[in-house]
């Protein structure tokens, strides 16, 4: 969709669109009532600005949809396809890389109370094995603080790509 296609679109629909980039709909109402962008630049520093109002309970929500690093997305829904997508790039066919990330994920949660969230695309599986390592040592309020700054980075990077398309 291009960006004059998104700021045409009634408000109804332009939340519906948004909202599977991430689970917050306030942040869909933000971005949507910030309509019309200029420039795809505005339309990002708008939805930046908007990720800078989520509370620990909006990041919850949205960890809730996001399924275990390593592991495939069930459904068929918008989300599903994008974390499917951006899961793909990792290429994890190596059976220890696998059982480190299944072991690793487990003990995160057990720490940690929710699911690893890390943004894939860009990264090897090795990278993100390493920060799965690293990120076991934080206390709980720096995780929240890196699982917050993951979750933006994923959601601005999917508003950024599906304004491209």
């Amino acid at each position: 969709m291009t960006l004059e296609e998104f700021n045409a679109l009634s408000a109804f629909d332009a939340v519906a669109l948004l909202r599977p980039l991430v689970n917050i709909p306030g942040w869909a109402k933000k971005v949507s009532d910030g309509r019309p962008y200029f420039s795809l630049e505005q339309a990002l520093q708008s939805a930046e600005a908007a990720c800078e109002s989520w509370q620990p309970e909006d990041v919850w929500q949205a960890l809730s949809a996001h399924p275990r690093i390593g592991e495939r997305a069930n459904g068929s829904g918008k989300e599903a396809q994008l974390s499917r997508g951006e899961q793909a790039t990792l290429n994890i066919s190596q059976q220890a890389i696998i059982e480190a990330l299944h072991d690793g994920n487990q003990r995160y949660e057990q720490r940690f109370g929710r699911v690893f969230l890390i943004r894939a695309k860009g990264r090897r599986s090795e990278e993100i094995l390493e920060n799965l390592q690293r990120r076991l040592q934080n206390t709980p309020e720096a995780e929240y603080q890196e699982t917050a700054q993951q979750l933006q980075e994923i959601t601005l990077l999917r508003f950024k790509e599906s304004l491209q398309s």
